[in-house]
């Protein structure tokens, strides 16, 4: 049997895909899953047991160069990809008309996606052959299961989730290094970015929560905290860093392998509705997340012992606001709490 998985983007959502496609592929050990994904998340994919070919399309960046004859080159040999084999079923983890299309372009008599009230842009749901309704509060990781769970895969308990990424032995040789480097053991790993600004905590508030956490987490526990975040989130956290003015807070670049092999090691991770923030609970870091317009019962950490703060003030979820404003209604104070009640379940 062959599949095709559509899921092109983003970080989190790749990773909340990953235990519906493993379980995919528990069930059927001798299919051929095709993943279609963005060129520049393909990582996450790499290794990854269940999957046998990653089909890699650049639509984000075609949409910026579509004057250029190389971009429409390329996007007709990507398309030109998508059916080359014959698929038994496709299903549609994204939810855009977008996905949708090419879903029915890839020529497969089978398209199964999630029923209109559950997608971002409901008429994604007219190219679907079948439509699979969940339950209303559903996790995103239970949706994607809902869509295998039409083709006979069994039903999962959260405990049997599987997130199949990537282990490289360079990144965990580089981040070793560099944690020994900076004589860091203990750490809090803290990604104060996000995809845009609404769905940020404010700077001001990070720097806020580093101070408070000056006084430590109980006896012997005064870890050192670790920002991380893009090369363009960069200037946004070396600002953080400067108005908390603590020595044991600093800046880790990475790839997106390296922050995987560094979350594994941190003892808590912070941050708001992110790639980063899913790729630490994917790994098994502890998490206190902080939400906004997002609904953390469907995109937030997913462990019991999890904690998800989510603001009372109205924001708009939209990404093009001309006037974004940051999270609203979360104290610093509230974070610390969060932080040491998480740790004292953790760790005693």
């Amino acid at each position: 049997m062959r599949f095709l998985v559509i899921r092109l983007s983003s970080i989190g959502d790749i990773v909340h895909a990953l235990p519906a496609v493993a379980a995919l592929g528990e069930a059927f050990p001798q299919a051929e899953i095709t993943w279609a994904v963005e060129t520049r998340y393909a990582v996450l994919l790499e290794g990854n047991p269940f999957v046998r070919r990653v089909l890699t399309l650049d639509t984000l960046g075609w949409r910026r160069r579509l004057a250029s004859p190389r971009t429409w080159e390329e996007a007709w040999r990507g398309l030109a990809s998508l059916r080359d084999a014959e698929y038994d079923a496709v299903l549609d983890f994204q939810g855009l008309v977008k996905s949708a299309l090419l879903a029915r372009w890839s020529g497969s008599a089978r398209r199964l996606g999630l029923a209109e009230a559950h997608l971002r842009e409901p008429p994604a749901a007219l190219f679907y052959t079948e439509r699979v309704a969940v339950p209303p509060g559903s996790h995103a990781i239970e949706e994607g299961l809902a869509l295998v769970a039409r083709l006979g895969v069994p039903v999962l308990r959260r405990e049997q989730w599987r997130f199949p990424l990537p282990q490289p032995e360079a990144d965990d040789r580089y981040v070793e290094a560099q944690l020994a480097k900076r004589g860091v053991r203990d750490f809090i790993l803290v990604n104060p970015g996000g995809g845009w600004q609404s769905k940020r905590w404010p700077p001001d508030s990070y720097a806020q929560l580093v101070r408070l956490l000056r006084q430590g987490l109980g006896p012997e526990r005064h870890w050192s905290i670790l920002f991380t975040g893009s090369a363009v989130e960069e200037p946004l956290v070396r600002g953080i860093l400067a108005q908390a003015d603590d020595p044991r807070a600093g800046y880790f670049a990475s790839t997106l392998t390296q922050f995987i092999a560094l979350a594994r090691r941190a003892r808590l991770a912070v941050g708001g509705d992110t790639g980063p923030l899913h790729l630490a609970a994917a790994v098994g870091t502890p998490v206190v997340a902080i939400y906004g317009p997002t609904d953390p019962a469907r995109n937030g950490p997913f462990a019991a012992d999890d904690i998800a703060l989510a603001s009372g003030e109205p924001t708009d979820h939209t990404r093009r606001l001309r006037r974004p404003s940051y999270i609203q209604g979360v104290e610093a104070e509230a974070v610390r709490e969060a932080i040491r009640r998480r740790v004292a379940k953790a760790y005693g």
